[in-house]
């Protein structure tokens, strides 16, 4: 398996080099080469565990990798969910959700970075790489610590993260700002996410940076979705839902299957567009977007705009202007054409928009974006809860509002993106609940608890005391001093 620069004729690498690395040396992300095609079998077997059915599609795409000890850590990884269906398919009213948010920090990014500290150290390994990892990661909200919770501990690895200091709930940040590992910093970014991904790709390409962490035996890495190693991982449980649909008789074998999928850095859904390029029947990609509605209106228009105003709301994750797995799309859209890519980031760089030919446009025919504010969302909690008594988070409602406004052309399904408790506040007020304890607003956790209690759930036990540990990650910085803040933990300042 090779994977190739979107940004170069010639830059091709094997799959240990491309999760080491991440991000390509020109700026470019990593794509296959040729698609591996899927197993029919992994969607006419009923009741296939879920990790054998990972491992059967994960692992093609990292052959160099040993089989058997892929298999173990996806079996390991798999050992930290709470719930052993580990990604479940729930029906509610005529909505089909696969829910993604039963790994150690509630969100579907730990259906990847579970395994990814695993993917790294086989990787390194394969390639016989001495030096340790430093592994940069650029967060909304959910990633940061789905990557700490993963690498930690990982021996050869530290783990840098990133996070917008305003505008993620304080159960996301206590997440991160607690996390005692050794092997582990958290700052705050001085501005948004774009802020913090723009940082984090200009550290992994900075040439001196790069000689003075190499001079100390560290090289960059990312755990963001840019990453094919985060990517990869999240095509199995689309491939895993459509088997249980086709079991449940909720979808016909070979029917096609509509996915509505909450976007922001357009890593999840593009992870569907590569399970239907492998061969799984998938329909239409509808991509919900909040107020920050760049991709809907790309998808509609053809003109990737990202001169707007940032809108700070309450699904975090989706506050994003741009969204850098659309790259990989772009790629496929152009015919391969990577100067034509190139100049496609350039001017999105320099200008901050490009548009698309109309025939490059057609590769986004199975694509199509809506977008629900707040209010919408807010409506979409309240209703659903009051009419079949599931609580959704609000990057879900979003999805929820937005395939309702679409409308269905068949059969769907929905991608539960994190737990309604990270999100507490916004979905406690979405149902009735008072939030202000009669005297301006309540502890977040005390509202927790009485959400639990109205939904009728179990508090999840990975929020249990987390009110109460100790934050060990105070430091807010501008995004021109990141690089000073981590030569200074690495040991190495100048």
């Amino acid at each position: 398996m090779r994977f190739r620069s979107t940004r170069s004729e010639n830059l091709a690498v094997d799959s240990p080099q491309a999760l080491l690395a991440g991000l390509a040396p020109d700026g470019g992300l990593y794509v296959p080469e040729a698609v591996p095609r899927l197993d029919p079998e992994l969607l006419s077997t009923p009741g296939l565990p879920y990790g054998d059915l990972a491992a059967r599609v994960i692992g093609p795409w990292f052959d160099e990798l040993p089989g058997a000890r892929l298999g173990a850590a996806i079996e390991a990884a798999l050992r930290r969910f709470d719930d052993p269906r580990v990604a479940p398919l729930v029906r509610a009213g005529e909505l089909n959700i696969l829910e993604l948010f039963h790994g150690p920090t509630l969100a579907f990014k730990d259906l990847a970075l579970t395994l990814f500290g695993a993917l790294l150290t086989m990787a390194r390994e394969a390639a016989g790489l001495a030096d340790e990892l430093l592994v940069v990661v650029a967060t909304s909200g959910d990633t940061g610590s789905a990557a700490l919770a993963g690498l930690e501990g990982v021996p050869g690895v530290r783990v840098v993260v990133l996070f917008p200091a305003e505008g993620i709930s304080r159960v996301q940040r206590l997440q991160m700002t607690t996390c005692a590992a050794p092997n582990a910093l958290v700052l705050g970014i001085d501005g948004n996410f774009d802020d913090a991904q723009r940082t984090a790709k200009a550290l992994m390409t900075d040439p001196g940076l790069g000689l003075r962490l190499a001079a100390r035996g560290l090289r960059t890495c990312s755990a963001n979705s840019i990453n094919v190693g985060r990517l990869v991982p999240q095509i199995a449980y689309y491939v895993h839902a459509y088997a249980g649909l086709v079991a449940k008789g909720l979808v016909g074998a070979g029917q096609d299957l509509d996915l509505a999928v909450p976007s922001g850095n357009f890593g999840n859904v593009l992870a569907a567009r590569y399970a239907k390029a492998m061969g799984l029947p998938l329909g239409r990609f509808i991509v919900a977007t909040n107020r920050n509605r760049v991709l809907a209106d790309f998808l509609e228009s053809g003109i990737y705009d990202r001169n707007r105003p940032f809108h700070v709301t309450s699904s975090p994750s989706m506050d994003i202007l741009v969204s850098s797995n659309l790259e990989r799309l772009l790629f496929e859209a152009t015919g391969r054409d990577a100067a034509r890519v190139a100049g496609l980031m350039g001017d999105l760089a320099e200008r901050g928009h490009y548009e698309l030919s109309p025939k490059e446009r057609e590769a986004f025919g199975d694509f199509v974006g809506g977008s629900a504010d707040e209010t919408e969302a807010a409506a979409t909690i309240k209703n659903v809860f009051e009419e079949t008594g599931y609580l959704l988070d609000p990057h879900t409602a979003t999805a929820v509002a937005v395939l309702a406004k679409l409308g269905r052309s068949g059969p769907s399904l929905v991608t539960a993106t994190a737990s309604p408790f990270k999100f507490a506040f916004t979905v406690a007020e979405a149902i009735g609940l008072r939030t202000d304890g009669g005297e301006g607003r309540e502890d977040e956790f005390a509202t927790l608890g009485r959400l639990a209690e109205r939904a009728n759930l179990p508090l999840p036990p990975q929020l249990e005391g987390l009110e109460s540990r100790q934050v060990r990650h105070e430091r807010v910085v501008a995004p021109r001093a990141v690089g000073a803040a981590i030569e200074a933990w690495v040991g190495g300042a100048r």
